[in-house]
């Protein structure tokens, strides 16, 4: 048996991970391996002042390492401030799995990356996002207990979507509330980009509203599935972004407000479920802000997921869930009046919020 011997000089320079851009003072990364199931994930923990990190685990076919390494990195900062702001005794983290989630999830993969998160002993909690199912979630639980949003028959609060749509309906309503002085959505035109499980719950709430549902989507059978069952427009042009429209709802990937989209924008509010929907938070919520449109932040609004998973860890039912996902409208508009009263922009105001409670209980720990 022969070994190749690599000299440390021919190795490619490349940027470390403390040098990335959306790198945020994280406070662990774990890279996970496995060749037997063809396992390859990320596992980011952004912040555990309030407590474990949670945070969904993401099955994706990125292009590269390093863009699903940057993923992981700006998801697990999200899921800081989304459980800071919703007040849960959570930290941040997330998870990814490079692949195809159609063609290479196997339920020995599951079990091996729930080995990978059972060796960090409860400080990373996972949970379903894109890419999974609760059945991933029952075969992850089976070699750990960190892990929530299982089935109900297993104890668990179940498929989250359902709830992460109605925080985002409710905080849509918010906005809507902030910008015409009635939260009332009827016969407004909505885009609603990307309708998976929590896109097609939205669809449903904003078509019993009464409003115009207008849905784009990379699956073809889903948009027909969709428009059939909801009696919502497929859209068929050929720039989303400049169409004329009340509210635009990014539910797929983020980053789809960027340089090359925020200026074609023809809409008055975002509101959607996608994480990391601005490319620069900072940036990009500072032109929205002088374009006059109204940007509901999207961990405030879609946190309805994470409260309902987070009923596992404290044992409290479908009604507690319920209020606190209710709370969002109140929380969202809290934040939009903040914003407006201290002259800075929805994504800074609740960055602010959350950060404050960190740094109390960071204060709280010391003493």
């Amino acid at each position: 048996m022969t070994s190749e011997v690599i000299n440390i000089k021919d190795l490619p320079k490349v940027d470390p991970v403390f040098g990335q851009a959306s790198f945020n003072d994280h406070e662990q990364i774990v890279f996970c391996n496995d060749k037997e199931t063809g396992l390859k994930a990320i596992i980011g923990i952004h912040n555990t002042v309030l407590g474990p990190a949670l945070g969904g685990t993401r099955m994706w076919q990125y292009a590269n390492e390093w863009e699903a390494l940057n993923d992981v990195l700006r998801l697990s900062r999200g899921m800081t401030y989304k459980s800071a702001v919703a007040g849960l005794n959570l930290g941040g983290g997330k998870a990814v799995i490079i692949g195809d989630a159609k063609t290479q999830k196997t339920p020995e993969l599951m079990k091996r990356f729930g080995e990978f998160v059972h060796s960090l002993s409860g400080k990373y909690i996972t949970a379903e996002d894109i890419g999974m199912e609760t059945s991933d979630m029952d075969l992850v639980r089976d070699v750990t207990p960190y892990v929530t949003g299982i089935s109900e028959s297993r104890g668990g609060a179940g498929n989250p979507s359902p709830i992460t749509a109605y925080g985002v309906f409710v905080g849509m309503k918010a906005a809507a509330k902030f910008k015409y002085g009635s939260d009332a959505l009827e016969d407004k035109k909505v885009i609603v980009q990307g309708i998976g499980h929590v896109g097609e719950s939205l669809v449903e709430h904003l078509t019993n509203e009464g409003a115009q549902v207008i849905i784009t989507d990379i699956n073809q059978e889903r948009l027909d599935f969709v428009s059939k069952k909801y009696g919502a427009q497929i859209y068929t042009g050929d720039n989303l972004y400049a169409l004329d429209a009340d509210i635009y709802a990014p539910c797929a990937l983020g980053a789809t407000i960027n340089d090359n989209t925020i200026n074609l924008l023809n809409v008055d509010i975002i509101a959607g479920a996608a994480n990391n929907q601005l490319a620069n938070g900072i940036k990009h919520g500072q032109i929205l802000q002088e374009k006059g449109i109204v940007y509901a932040p999207d961990f405030v609004i879609n946190a309805g997921g994470i409260i309902n998973v987070y009923a596992e860890i404290e044992n409290y039912g479908k009604t507690e869930i319920m209020r606190q996902t209710e709370n969002i409208y109140n929380t969202t508009l809290n934040i939009l009046n903040t914003a407006t009263t201290n002259n800075t922009t929805p994504h800074e105001a609740s960055i602010l919020i959350a950060q404050e409670k960190i740094d109390a209980r960071k204060k709280e720990n010391k003493q």
